[in-house]
């Protein structure tokens, strides 16, 4: 059988390889198990804003080491930390890694939101030529990705038998070793709050590139005087608020992740709401922001900034396990209007306030 192969663009070849092992089915680039500066550097980036969305791996069979048609198939989302993390842990084995297409979404989220999927996995396993690359009909899966994949149909459209692997990627070499079985620690799945920590940046700096819009908006409101648009009066009682919205966000997006078991209710967005209360209770309590003694600032500061620190922490629903998608939606049925309402009552008792303070009622 005459050999195919890939015509490669110089500068479009990935760093993290190490040239290409030829296969019946063609050519695949062999990855390195090594990281590099740029890795690293790439790892920081993706925990830390929007960048994430765009880390991503061409999807399709890659090798690690020096495979055969009797190596093992580990399958993995295209998102290049989860990608990453995977050859990382393959360091020292033969193996092929087959990166599913799912939109630079790690493996729990892409399960959940359908693109970790059957369909998915059979469409790369035909692109791929799989059957022509090993001669067994076995694939491994990561155990998060099992919401998203019916082995039964991956196998009668396929031929290849699923099965599920390990809960973390260091557990692999383990799991081969001990016969592809799993004991129960490579099972279990753990959430600690250093994992926790770990991914509250990826909600902070979304709310952070906003919070100047937020803040220049009660600067405005509290600024605007019959004279115009005055400096000292902005300052002087906008401060207060631009405190509480500082710490809606640090209640919503840090806090509320890192102690998330602690907190009652399992419903995020109450969890969010709870810290974010007893945040304004106790900044309005115990730090002198003296211009939230008015009743009508008051109230507003227990409307408006518990329903935004309640709002952010919901998004957190995104990096847990702790929660599946029908209750996501659920929350987010519920909430949304409770959020509006929230923020349309604070609209109006700002207008009242101002009207208030400008002697006209």
């Amino acid at each position: 059988m005459q050999m195919q192969t890939l015509k490669f663009v110089k500068k479009e070849v990935p760093s993290w390889t190490t040239g290409t092992v030829a296969t019946p089915a063609g050519a695949v680039y062999r990855v390195s198990s090594a990281w590099t500066s740029a890795d690293y550097r790439g790892m920081i980036k993706s925990r830390s804003g929007a960048f994430r969305m765009n880390y991503a791996v061409t999807p399709g069979l890659y090798a690690v080491g020096d495979p055969t048609k009797d190596s093992d198939v580990f399958v993995t989302a295209n998102y290049k930390l989860t990608f990453d993390l995977l050859r990382r842990e393959l360091k020292g084995m033969n193996a092929w890694i087959l990166v599913l297409d799912t939109r630079s979404i790690n493996v729990w989220c892409a399960a959940g939101k359908g693109t970790f999927s059957t369909d998915e996995l059979v469409k790369r396993i035909a692109e791929a030529k799989l059957e022509m690359v090993v001669g067994h009909r076995r694939i491994i899966l990561p155990q998060l990705g099992a919401v998203g994949v019916n082995a039964s149909k991956v196998q009668k459209n396929t031929g290849f038998r699923v099965s599920f692997g390990p809960v973390q990627a260091r557990d692999i070499p383990a799991y081969v070793q001990a016969g592809y079985k799993k004991t129960e620690e490579m099972s279990t799945i753990r959430f600690s709050m250093l994992d926790r920590m770990v991914l509250t940046p990826m909600e902070i700096n979304p709310a952070m590139k906003k919070f100047p819009w937020v803040a220049g908006g009660i600067l405005i409101v509290f600024g605007l005087q019959p004279q115009g648009l005055l400096f000292q009066p902005a300052w002087s009682q906008g401060l207060p608020f631009l405190v509480l919205a500082l710490l809606a966000v640090l209640a919503g997006a840090f806090v509320t992740p890192v102690l998330l078991p602690f907190i009652p209710f399992r419903s995020f967005a109450l969890k969010g709401w709870i810290v974010g209360v007893l945040s304004v209770f106790a900044a309005t309590r115990y730090v002198e922001l003296s211009t939230v003694r008015d009743m009508i600032l008051l109230i507003v500061s227990y409307l408006l900034f518990p329903a935004l620190s309640s709002y952010i922490a919901l998004q957190f629903t995104g990096s847990t396990t702790f929660t599946g998608m029908s209750g996501v939606k659920k929350e987010l049925k519920i909430g949304i209007p409770l959020y509006i309402g929230a923020a349309s009552i604070s609209m109006i008792l700002m207008l009242v306030f101002k009207l208030k303070e400008w002697r006209v009622v």
